[in-house]
């Protein structure tokens, strides 16, 4: 498996693996359409985004995006590919995510997590700090967490 920064036309087949990633869970087809905007990656986002991009034998298996404020990061988006999951992708995508935050000068990582990605982070040294609402469902919270970089 190797990382890289993603690549001119590739924002299509980013958001067909974080929609992937999120169908896994089991989510019926009107909660995938409500998500479908938060999951969607435009050909801008790859320019101005801090994005990365896993590979497995050529393919694209996961996408991670931070966002830096300050002395404050947000973990964006961290979705591998359902084929993939269990086998290290998400850890190497995590990985790189808290190194980025910490060259770009964030102390720790905020991480609003789906329910059942949310002892993933955990096993990371992550701790839970309340809930935050979804930025697709109205009336839906989300595991805040916090990670100290």
């Amino acid at each position: 498996m190797t990382l890289r920064p993603p690549r001119p036309g590739e924002a299509g087949l980013l958001t067909a693996v974080c929609l992937q990633s999120k169908a896994h869970w089991g989510y019926d087809r009107a909660f995938m359409e409500a998500c479908r905007e938060e999951l969607t990656l435009t050909e801008p986002d790859l320019d101005r985004a801090r994005l990365q991009v896993a590979l497995r034998d050529g393919a694209i298996v996961g996408v991670a995006e931070i966002a830096l404020a300050d002395d404050e990061a947000d973990l964006e988006k961290l979705f591998v590919a359902p084929e993939a999951m269990g086998c290290g992708v998400g850890g190497m995508l995590f990985t790189w995510a808290v190194a980025a935050c910490r060259q770009g000068g964030a102390r720790r990582m905020i991480i609003e997590a789906d329910p059942d990605a949310a002892a993933f982070y955990r096993k990371y040294g992550a701790r839970d700090d309340g809930q935050s609402p979804s930025g697709s469902i109205p009336g839906r919270f989300l595991p805040r967490l916090v990670l100290d970089l």
